[in-house]
């Protein structure tokens, strides 16, 4: 199989959520000896990006994105520990830390986004559900993140990504990080208000935030 057919059968297999064959790719890519940068670069990435395109103008669903999602995940697992063995570092669009704050528990749509950033080129660290503010913060600094995301489903937890800021200023770190807020009673005016640095509805917004952020 050519280089140019490997891409596109890559793609292929992301859009059509297809994990079996996404898995089958990433051995054949380690096999063939193809720089595995460039099999994400030109063929998982381009991929997922396409399902987020497909997921904005309604032709794809919520089942549709994790499922793809879950293909770059699996395909990932091949890729990485190769690229690790060969001492091959993958090109990084950013270092993001991300969890649910403290007091609340939901973790489905923050694990999305997680998987989604990671799978467009993000080094992502999952903190998990019900995390402290102090924790995000420690994160941040060992990993040298760039990104710090905040996902609350409740209104009354919401109020913990306002106090996020305000302890980011205390600390006087508001602004060595781009904070990005998101879940189902978060706005955009709700990001602004707090000083936010970015607010996204849904997993395929978040990828467009994040990179917008780490473009400035």
């Amino acid at each position: 199989m050519g280089r140019e057919e490997l891409f596109n059968d890559i793609r292929k297999a992301i859009v059509d959520g297809d994990k079996p064959r996404a898995q089958e790719l990433a051995r054949e890519a380690v096999r063939s000896g193809v720089d595995l940068n460039e099999v994400i670069d030109r063929g998982y990435v381009p991929g997922i990006q396409a399902v987020g395109e497909l997921w904005e103008k309604g032709e794809y669903f919520l089942p549709e994105l994790i499922t793809s999602a879950e293909c770059m995940k699996v395909a990932m697992d091949i890729l990485q520990p190769e690229m690790a063995k060969a001492n091959i570092k993958s090109r990084s669009l950013g270092k993001v830390v991300i969890g649910t704050v403290e007091g609340d528990i939901h973790d489905i749509g923050k694990n999305l986004v997680a998987s989604m950033l990671q799978a467009n080129g993000f080094e992502v660290f999952d903190l998990g559900a019900d995390v402290k503010l102090d924790r995000f913060i420690e994160k941040a600094e060992a990993e040298k993140a760039d990104i710090i995301c905040l996902s609350a489903l409740l209104t009354t937890t919401m109020l913990n990504q306002k106090r996020f800021i305000e302890m980011l200023r205390q600390k006087n770190l508001y602004g060595k990080y781009k904070v990005l807020v998101g879940g189902a009673p978060a706005t955009r005016k709700w990001a602004d208000d707090i000083g936010a640095q970015g607010y996204a509805e849904n997993a395929a917004l978040a990828v467009k935030a994040a990179k917008a952020v780490t473009a400035k």
